[in-house]
This record gives C-alpha cells, structure tokens and sequence, in this order.
C-alpha cells in the first residue's frame, strides 16, 4: 500500500498557495508600474505640446511649411516620440512622420485635445490644437498629434519587471527551504522515530515497548506519546489481571469436576425416584382428564346462562323503551293537565262576568219596553226620560266592564292555551307576555292573598319557544302556590328579568317554605314530591328543567333552605 507523506503534502499545499498568491501580486505590481509610466508619458506629452505649441502655430500660421517640418523632425528624434502628423485648419497634412506614417486617416481617430487615444494596439498618443492669437482674437490654424507606443512604456518597466520577478522566486526559493526544514525536524523526523519505537512493540513485556522521544516541547507528539505509554501501561495491567483470572478459572474448572461428579451421583439418586413420579403422573392425568369433562359440562351451562342474560338483556332494553315512552307520555298529560285546570278555572272566572252582563242587558231591554210603552201612550215625560238614561248608563257600564274582564281574561287564556300546545319559535316582550301567563292564573290567584311582583325592562324582546316560558312560569308559580305557600296566607313572589349582550338571565324567587338540603339536589327529579299521596305527581319541575335544557338551550338552578323559600335562576340565549 502506498504511503502518502503528511509533511509533503502540507508542504505541498502551502506552498502551492503561497506561489500563486505572490504571483497575483507581482501580476499586479507590474500592472502598476505600467499604468503608472505610462502617466508619465502622458505628462511629458503635454509638456512638449507646451513646449512646441507656440512655434509649430506660428510656422503654420505663416505658412512656414519647412519650418514645421523641421520642427516636426525634432520631436521624433525624441525617443519617447513614436511619430507625429501636423495638419492645418482645413485638416490637410502638412507633414507626418514617424510610427503614424502607415496609418490611413480614417485609422487614426479623433481625439479629445486633453486625453489620450489609443490609435491602434501598440501606440498611443496625445492630440492638441494649434490657436494663434491676433488682435485679442483666436483663430484655429491646424492640429498636432504627438504618438508613443508600448514598447517605450516596457523599455522604461523592463528593469523593475526582472527585479520583481527576481525578488519573487528568491523569496519563493528561501521559503521552500526553510519550510522544508521546519517540516523535517518538527514534524517528519518525530514521526519515523515514534514509528520505529511503535514496531519494536513486545507483546510479552509491554512496559519495555513504551516510547522514548526527544522532545522539549509539549506539543500533539508529546501528547501521542503520553496516551501511547498510558495504553501501554492499562495493557500490561489488564495482562496481570488476565493471568489472575485465568488462575480463578483454573480453580473454578477443578471444582465443577468435582460437582459435576456429585450431580452424576444426584441423577442416579433423581432416576430412581423419576418412575414413582410418573406413575403418579399418570394418575394425575386421569385425574385432570376427568377434570376437564367436568368444565366442558361446566361450560355449556354457562353458555346456555350467558344466551338466558342476553335475551332477559334484549327484554330489559324493551322495557327501558316502554318506560321511556311511557315517561314522555306522562309529561305530556301532566301539560295538558295543568293547561285543563286552568281552562277550568278560566270557564268558571268567565262565567260571572258573563252572568252579570247577561242581566244587565235584560234590564235594559225592560227599560227600553216601558220606555217604547211610555212613547205610543204618550206618556212620556222629562223625569221619566232623566231615570230611562240614568239606569241605561248604569246597565251599560256594567255591561261593559264585564266584558272587557271577560275579553282579557279569553285573550291571556287564548295565548298562553296556543303557546303550551306550540314549539313555535317567535319573538315576545318578555314584560307583556309575564303579564299574560299571570292573567290566565288570576282564577287561582283570586282564592289567596298571594302577591306576584314582577322586575322587567319593558323593551326586552326575545326570540325563543314561547310555549316553553308559558309553561315554565305556569309550573313554577302553580308549584309555588300548592307548596311553596302551604301554611302561608300572604305570599309573595319576585320575577326578576335581565339581559347581558343576547343572555337572558331570570331569578324566581318565593318566600315560601323551601326544601330541606338533603331534597333539593333531588329537586328536579321525576315523581319526587314533598306531598307525596296527597295529589302531587312530582312532574312540574322535572317538566321545568327539561324545557329549560332542551327546548330553551340553557341551564337552571336552585338554592333553597328551609324555612326562607325557594329561588330558581334560569339563564338562556336570545334565538335570533
């Protein structure tokens, strides 16, 4: 397997970076040095054309043509002078010479009078016109063009170039070997010395096998051989423990053969009484055998009493339903009931006002006869007509005022009858329509001394089951009146309504009698009542919480103590 040298190749690598970045440098100093001589160039450009202008515009301007021309001589025998072309006004040479001369006129551009142009690869120059002064006037007479080239830039460099490159491969050189030297003694050297001691490495006496190096620095060897030498050391230390151990099992091997020699002697023992075990094995199995006929019977009869359960289950659910039915059933003649007793009470409260109004109108058809009798007679006179209008204003009042009791008590009855019998949903002024459901109670409320006060915003209007809050405060009330007031000749009733946003909030409450602790979680149950056997079937209030939570969507309470009344709070959501 071939072996790569670590010290080469880090050598190798830094060395290859440090080359090219001395010559991107040394690239970019020449760079400089052109840029910067051919600025000077430039500059003694604009200082010939201040040297010059003056004579070359007079020569011209006097249509000295040879003078020019020996002028123009003059500046090519400069060296820095590549060529030069002198044109008069009218652009027409007037003599070129030098490097430019093999130039065609629409190969050498025009440039600006300040800047320097390159004319082709290898020339540049620099171009400015000739102004003659005359009179305090100006007049353009001609142009010049002074050209140099690159070669005169590179003649100038060429010596700085050879001492950059010069200075660049000696440091290159100089830092090639020192370091290859550096990399030899801290780095190569180490290595094949600590690879040498690593092959001498005796498994049989590993504290002779650990490395001895020269090193006066703490550095990643010194580190390499510090855990080398403690490797070594754990291996000779776990060798020790390994003849130990070896020793152990030794001794360990003598004893099983000893106590393997007894378990021979204890499994002839065992043999012996193995048989008698499994005679009475046998047996046993006969045993389990009859056993487990025993649970086969034992099974089937327990099937045969898991399909009696499933069916006396099928049974049971059947009769779960039936109740069920016949619950709902019952709360529904309950409704009806309450709503039959008040429309008996409500036909026997019409009966009177009806009564009266009937013999109102037959006395006033009697005093219409007398008063038809007086008229055909004539007999008719001032007092009698003053008595016939006193006792028909009389009648007619009367007449009136029962049927407007008659009329509000059927109205009141009339809506709150089609409300209880309706799941309608319809928007009630809550205020009005307490009015109405205490209307169609007043033949009950009539007999008593029972006072109903009731708190309500008379805007309130809300979109719910009508029906429902009829037969809630009908419930509530009538409850209250059999129950609540047992014992009591005044009792007073407060209706307290408020909304909060779209809930409505009510709080009955009654100063009636109230329910011990230990009734009232059982309050709104079915069929629980306080007068048990006394006529109360314990429907109202189970009927009650049923329409608050089902009907309405909300939810009721109550809080109670003996003796100081009962309250319910009933909170529910406006439906539109």
């Amino acid at each position: 397997m071939k072996i790569t040298s670590i010290s080469r190749k880090l050598l190798t690598r830094v060395l290859s970076f440090y080359f090219v970045l001395t010559f991107l440098v040394t690239c970019v100093q020449i760079g400089a040095e052109y840029i910067n001589t051919k600025k000077h160039i430039n500059d003694e450009l604009q200082t010939l054309e201040k040297t010059f202008s003056s004579s070359l515009t007079r020569a011209v301007w006097e249509l000295n043509t040879q003078q020019a021309i020996d002028i123009a001589e003059g500046l090519v025998a400069i060296p820095m002078i590549k060529g030069i072309k002198v044109t008069d006004e009218n652009n027409q040479v007037i003599t070129q010479l030098g490097a430019n001369a093999s130039l065609s006129d629409t190969q050498i551009k025009k440039a600006d009078y300040f800047n320097i142009n390159a004319f082709s690869d290898s020339l540049f120059g620099h171009s400015f016109p000739l102004i003659f002064e005359f009179s305090g006037r100006t007049t353009k007479v001609g142009s010049v063009t002074l050209l140099s080239s690159n070669q005169v830039i590179f003649n100038r460099i060429e010596v700085g170039i050879y001492f950059l490159i010069g200075n660049a491969m000696v440091k290159t050189a100089a830092l090639m070997l020192l370091f290859s030297f550096a990399f030899s003694q801290l780095l190569t050297n180490p290595l094949n010395e600590l690879t040498e001691q690593i092959n001498q490495f005796d498994m049989d006496d590993p504290e002779a096998s650990k490395i001895h190096m020269v090193n006066y620095e703490q550095n990643e060897l010194s580190v390499l051989q510090n855990a080398y030498n403690n490797l070594l050391s754990e291996l000779a230390k776990y060798k020790e423990e390994l003849a130990l151990a070896q020793n152990e099992i030794i001794a360990s091997n003598r004893k099983l053969d000893e106590q393997n020699l007894m378990l021979e002697q204890e499994v002839a023992r065992k043999t012996s009484s193995l048989s008698t075990t499994m005679l009475k094995m046998e047996r046993q199995q006969r045993e389990l055998l009859t056993q487990q006929s025993q649970l086969k019977e034992e099974n089937k009869r327990r099937s045969i009493t898991e399909k009696t359960l499933i069916d006396t289950n099928k049974e049971l659910k059947s009769s779960i339903n039936e109740l069920n039915k016949a619950q709902d059933r019952l709360l529904e003649s309950e409704k009806m009931a309450v709503l039959g007793a008040l429309s008996a009470e409500v036909s026997h409260e019409i009966n009177t006002p009806i009564g009266v109004s009937i013999t109102s109108i037959s006395y006033l058809a009697d005093l219409l006869t007398e008063l038809n009798n007086d008229i055909e007679e004539q007999k008719l006179s001032k007092r009698s007509l003053e008595e016939f209008t006193q006792n028909a204003g009389q009648s007619v009042a009367l007449l009136i005022n029962n049927l407007n009791r008659a009329s509000e008590l059927i109205s009141s009855y009339k809506q709150v009858a089609v409300d209880q019998t309706s799941d309608k949903i319809r928007q009630i002024n809550v205020a009005k329509y307490l009015d109405e459901i205490i209307q169609s109670l007043h033949p009950k409320l009539k007999k008593t001394n029972h006072r109903i006060k009731v708190n309500c915003p008379e805007n309130l209007d809300v979109y719910c089951h009508a029906g429902a809050i009829s037969q809630i405060f009908t419930n509530l009330i009538i409850n209250s009146i059999i129950h609540g007031f047992d014992g009591i000749n005044r009792g007073k009733i407060n209706i307290d309504v408020h909304m909060n946003n779209k809930d409505v909030e009510i709080v009955y409450q009654d100063n009636g009698v109230g329910v011990t602790e230990t009734q009232l979680p059982l309050l709104f149950d079915p069929f629980f009542t306080t007068k048990a056997g006394k006529g109360g079937t314990g429907l109202g209030t189970h009927i009650v919480h049923n329409l608050v939570t089902d009907t309405l969507n909300g939810s009721i309470q109550a809080e109670s103590k003996k003796g100081h009344g009962l309250t319910y709070i009933i909170n529910f959501t406006d439906m539109q």
